[in-house]
């Protein structure tokens, strides 16, 4: 298994629809100048942006969080270019862009390091061979102080892994729950 490179993305974005839409570089500015969190491609990966749909951890109603029957009511829907997360708290997002994963490819999500300098944890699991969809985002807010999140900027870097082999079995072999799935998308069982 191989970690694939920019030449190697830009290919398979623009040939074969992997990452859509698809930033060739790295964006470090807003088109009017002001400086952003980057996203694009890099050497090794690819940076994603975060969309302004957010769904924002809340208590009100004094739930148990129970992945095998979660409660879509302990989420408040934002929509908006920045999202604020309450200390020690989370919220769940989506990348701009939406994947297409090769069946001999496995990628890593990392969390960018502008925002774990600020305690912000971006958590997400790997995208398996042939999963395809708009990747769901969890931003956990470790601090005491609320944090902010922006839209259309930078929040995580995918790392594009290449096996020697195809898979036997895939994610879309398998008929994965979270196949082809768009928006945010809360847990399912």
């Amino acid at each position: 298994m191989s970690i694939k490179s920019d030449r190697w993305i830009r290919r398979m974005a623009e040939q074969h629809g992997m990452i859509e839409p698809y930033e060739p570089g790295q964006v470090k500015r807003a088109a009017d100048g002001h400086p952003i969190v980057s996203y694009g491609t890099s050497s090794y990966g690819y940076d994603v942006r975060c969309s302004r749909e957010f769904k924002v951890f809340t208590n009100i109603n004094s739930t148990i969080v129970d992945p095998k029957n979660f409660d879509p009511k302990s989420f408040v829907d934002v929509e908006s270019d920045v999202c604020i997360i309450p200390p020690n708290s989370f919220a769940l997002a989506r990348t701009v862009e939406y994947f297409r994963i090769p069946r001999d490819v496995l990628v890593v999500c990392l969390g960018k390091s502008t925002y774990a300098r600020c305690g912000i944890i971006v958590n997400v699991t790997p995208l398996e061979p042939e999963w395809e969809g708009h990747v769901t985002l969890e931003f956990s807010n470790t601090t005491p102080l609320p944090a902010k999140i922006y839209a259309g900027e930078g929040v995580a870097q995918m790392l594009f892994y290449q096996s020697d082999e195809v898979c036997e079995t895939s994610y879309k072999d398998r008929g994965g729950k979270y196949q082809g799935q768009r928006g945010v998308t809360l847990p399912k069982t």
